[in-house]
């Protein structure tokens, strides 16, 4: 299970969902609402439910229930904390909280306790980049502020490690390890 944060891909076995690609009423300007998802074996991309929201720099994360949480991004209103969630089993969307802070270029990590980590990213407020962080639980569809990171970052990378803490890299020379057990960085 791995969420693409810069082409705005959930990879789940054996599918791809495919958040970018606009066609007719589905496109304002770049932003975009239509899904797609590939099935390897006839080699096809399938149009599924349209969020409900068209964004654009948004991410991806293939949860462990198998839907996939859509957040922030920039949308048509400016940047967003309004956040969707796909059922792959009904084929629609459906509205999920909100972020505490709008953001573009973030990442967000699927921890092993089944939340989701969104870290960093870019703001409305004169594109300031952010160190603030976010944790999302699933099971109660609720956020929750964690601890900050030491530096501001955007169009950044996290990996989650085998001992299920987070390695955040890019956009400086410096890089931070958050520990999901204490929620410190």
């Amino acid at each position: 299970m791995v969420g693409l944060h810069k082409v705005s891909n959930a990879v789940k076995s054996d599918q791809l969902y495919n958040l970018r690609k606009a066609t007719g009423r589905h496109k304002l300007a770049s932003y975009l609402a239509i899904t797609e998802i590939y099935d390897p074996s006839t080699d096809q991309w399938n149009t599924t439910g349209s969020m409900a929201i068209p964004r654009e720099f948004h991410t991806a994360t293939l949860l462990n229930s198998g839907k996939v949480l859509v957040t922030g991004g920039q949308g048509s209103t400016g940047y967003l904390t309004e956040c969707e969630i796909y059922d792959p089993s009904t084929g629609q969307w459906h509205t999920a909280a909100s972020m505490a802070k709008p953001r573009k270029y973030h990442t967000a990590t699927l921890l092993k306790s089944g939340q989701v980590l969104v870290t960093g990213g870019t703001t409305t407020e004169s594109d300031v980049l952010l160190n603030s962080t976010e944790i999302y639980d699933p099971l109660t569809d609720k956020w929750s502020h964690s601890a900050s990171m030491a530096a501001a970052r955007s169009e950044h990378t996290a990996i989650l490690l085998n001992s299920g803490k987070v390695l955040v890299s890019g956009y400086g020379v410096t890089s931070e390890i958050y520990d999901s057990s204490n929620g410190q960085w």
